[in-house]
């Protein structure tokens, strides 16, 4: 399990030192359910399976990357693999781990590269909203964060996670296996907010909005990510059922009409700086992840649409300040 104390260390005289009374009992809770769940020793066990090694080296610039070819042992390049593939699906990245490329269901590097160039994190404290594995993460810390705190109740997410912070002890980088709801009251304690691939899952976008900004502090940024549709901005989709095979779609506006919400949520500076129609090529079945994926989930006579007749997958990335 991961070793928090290092966290609580850091948050003493910050604006998230509140913090350290009821962060760690949220914690003991979560994982004392946690421990309930079928497939956590197994997980847990590839762990203990991830060879030590000390100092290997590290590249975050482009990429992912720890280790290089020759750095293990034949053996404990097979046990390192096993691990890994231990705790399949990974949906992402991609991560390359002592020469063994993770190709993860998405292409996450390429929407990195679409938003990293219209970020400014340099010295920042950061919140990364349903982070997953931490892909971002690595990459928000690299772009100088000061210090990422990421939050995902998904226990695999958590282990692959761990699995990559083995090799990378020293970094500011932690994942709270909490949800949003779950933390103490962060009282604009971050100077970003991530929130990518989270919008559209939830009932109730303005709260969600609320609460984001109740976790920037004055003169923050908020990063919101989102599946949209075209269209003004009295336009949205919320599904019957099931969009692109997905149970749990709520919500899908028009980029005008999001750029309304955030600013009656009272956001200001709001731009679109990313809107993507998402590819085969960038979200995909891979080795590392062997489910169904976007293909699938598209008319196979209609690439335009999903299965269910609905707009196929378009993302906007917006960006806007919490005066």
């Amino acid at each position: 399990m991961i070793d928090y104390t290092p966290l609580y260390q850091s948050l003493e005289g910050t604006p998230l030192e509140h913090w350290l009374d009821p962060l760690p009992a949220a914690l003991e809770q979560r994982m004392e359910t946690a421990r309930k769940h079928g497939d956590l020793p197994r997980w847990q066990a590839c762990l203990e399976l991830l060879p030590t090694v000390q100092q290997p080296s590290v590249d975050l610039q482009d990429s992912v990357t720890v280790g290089r070819v020759g750095e293990l042992t034949e053996d404990d390049q097979a046990r390192l693999e096993q691990a890994l593939r231990g705790l399949h699906p990974w949906r992402k990245g991609p991560f390359d781990l002592f020469g063994i490329h993770i190709d993860t269901e998405w292409h996450s590097d390429w929407k990195w590269q679409r938003v990293a160039p219209h970020l400014s994190l340099e010295g920042k404290r950061v919140l990364d909203v349903g982070c997953g594995n931490g892909y971002y993460m690595w990459r928000m810390w690299q772009a100088g964060a000061q210090q990422v705190i990421g939050v995902d109740p998904n226990l695999l997410f958590m282990t692959q996670f761990e699995a990559v912070s083995r090799y990378l002890p020293d970094a500011p980088v932690w994942l709270l296996p909490l949800t949003l709801e779950d933390l103490p009251e962060p009282t604009g304690g971050f100077d970003t907010v991530f929130s990518m691939g989270v919008f559209y899952h939830r009932r109730s976008p303005i709260d969600h909005l609320l609460q984001l900004k109740a976790c920037l502090a004055r003169g923050g940024e908020l990063v919101l990510e989102t599946l949209v549709i075209e269209g003004d901005e009295d336009t949205c989709l919320m599904p019957q059922d099931r969009y692109a095979q997905m149970r749990n779609v709520w919500f899908l506006p028009s980029v005008a009409m999001l750029e309304r919400m955030l600013s009656r949520a009272g956001f200001i500076n709001i731009r679109c700086v990313d809107l993507n129609r998402t590819s085969t090529e960038e979200q995909r079945t891979t080795d590392w992840m062997r489910f169904q994926s976007l293909p699938d989930f598209l008319d196979p006579e209609n690439p335009a649409l999903t299965c269910e007749g609905h707009p196929a997958p378009l993302r906007a990335t917006l960006i806007a300040e919490l005066p």
